[in-house]
């Protein structure tokens, strides 16, 4: 690196790690042409593949790859990129990176420091860049949609336009105090700065209410499986899972605390969890599932409420958002209206139910994925939101006093976009990210 190179030079695995066929390693910086020189011997022409040998400092052969360029600006992390990409052994791969990172000005990157790179340029704003580890950690297709609207940003648009019809609001006022003492411009002015903002509250106030959904569809819709003892939960967790996740046992009080298990239903994201049997009990332990059991029912998008077949109907609630299940159908015994019959040892009912919880969660779904996925956004919207409340609600009809309350709007929609006081965010979100990214 030389005193005129900004950053040093970076370099890392970008593909996933283990034995593939073809694993990519990026280099960015200031000596990413140097590397494409002094291994592959050229540097091909911007955006073209071309099959290259890559040698090391002695001459020897590393391995045939497809090398690329990418010149900066134009270029993920805006700067020159160089890409190799290799057969995926561990031993190419670590004899590749070895002889990378033995050029002066190369080092292994840190986790998440292309992506940084990225954002510090401008070719990211920090909601994308929180698209980007979404997409990168998705697992169903409802997740994949709104992460990629968001790393394409969705987010960073709308903010732009609210961040512009407010800086309109702001010029109108600060128009109304450089006029005060014309009597035919102030009260247009005024009244035409006040209209401006409440547009934009309207629209922060609709970003707000999406903000619910955003959430469940990053994190899960809770499915909680909940009923007295013995009724088959943990049973019906292992088949719905296709796995032994849960113990099973004919005695009653097996399962103590609650577990969890991340599903994909037909591309809705689902944390189905399993309760303790709801009864009362002297044992402190099983006192204390029972008590959790209660909770997770409580904050639950969806409760399939579970008896088995041949018992007394015992329903935990009567709550009409629940689904209530019959479970054991193939023992003697019969189903109450409205309850859906399943055996778990047969088979039977499972797809029905299946269908009937996504149903039940597609239900819930917008037209489009969610503007706000992260409590970030919402806290931020909400500073938002509160400002401009208060200049909706002034009465004072002081230029003064509603430019700082829209000013203030400005500042926490900046945060938001990760234009200020943002590095506490910046480590956090970048720590999260895989070393190649």
């Amino acid at each position: 690196m030389t005193e005129s190179d900004p950053y040093p030079t970076i370099v890392a695995l970008s593909s996933a790690a283990g034995r593939a066929g073809v694993a990519v390693v990026r280099v960015s910086g200031p000596r990413a042409r140097f590397a494409l020189e002094t291994i592959a011997g050229l540097v091909p022409k911007p955006r073209q593949a071309v099959l290259r040998r890559l040698r090391d400092d002695a001459g020897e052969v590393i391995d045939n790859a497809l090398v690329l360029h990418f010149p900066g600006p134009a270029s993920f992390t805006g700067e020159d990129i160089a890409e190799f990409h290799v057969h995926g052994a561990r031993a190419v791969l670590a004899r590749l990176l070895a002889v990378l990172c033995a050029l002066p000005g190369v080092r292994l990157a840190e986790a998440g420091e292309f992506t940084r790179r990225a954002f510090e340029a401008g070719k990211l704003d920090l909601a994308a860049v929180e698209g980007l580890a979404d997409l990168i950690d998705s697992e169903t297709e409802w997740q994949r949609r709104q992460a990629l609207r968001q790393m394409e940003g969705a987010l960073g648009l709308s903010v732009g336009r609210w961040r512009l019809r407010l800086t309109e609001a702001m010029a109108l006022l600060a128009a109304e105090l450089d006029f005060s003492d014309e009597g035919d411009v102030s009260g247009p002015l005024l009244e035409q700065a006040q209209a401006v903002s409440a547009e934009v509250l309207a629209d922060l106030r609709s970003a707000l209410g999406s903000f619910g959904m955003g959430e469940r569809v990053r994190e899960g819709f809770v499915v909680v499986l909940a009923g007295p003892p013995n009724a088959g939960k943990s049973s019906l967790l292992n088949a719905l899972a296709r796995r032994d996740v849960a113990i099973v046992s004919p005695v009653a009080g097996t399962t103590r605390d609650a577990i969890e298990v991340r599903l994909d239903l037909s591309g809705v994201p689902v944390v189905l969890v399993d309760t303790a049997g709801l009864r009362e009990s002297a044992d402190p332990v099983e006192s204390e599932g029972v008590r959790r059991a209660r909770a997770f029912v409580a904050r639950a998008d969806l409760v399939l409420s579970l008896r088995a077949f041949d018992s007394e109907p015992d329903r935990i609630h009567h709550d009409p958002g629940s689904i209530a299940i019959a479970t054991k159908a193939d023992l003697p015994g019969v189903a109450l209206p409205g309850e859906l019959p399943i055996s778990v040892m047969a088979g039977d009912g499972l797809d029905l139910l299946l269908a009937t919880i996504v149903t039940r969660l597609t239900a819930f779904a917008q037209p489009e994925p969610a503007l706000l996925t992260r409590e970030r956004h919402r806290a931020a919207v909400t500073d938002a939101v509160g400002a401009l409340e208060r200049a909706a609600a002034a009465r004072h009809g002081q230029a003064e006093l509603l430019a700082e309350d829209i000013r203030l709007a400005v500042l926490a929609l900046e945060r938001l976009m990760g234009r200020i006081d943002v590095e506490d965010v910046l480590d956090q979100l970048f720590a999260g990210f895989c070393i190649g990214k």
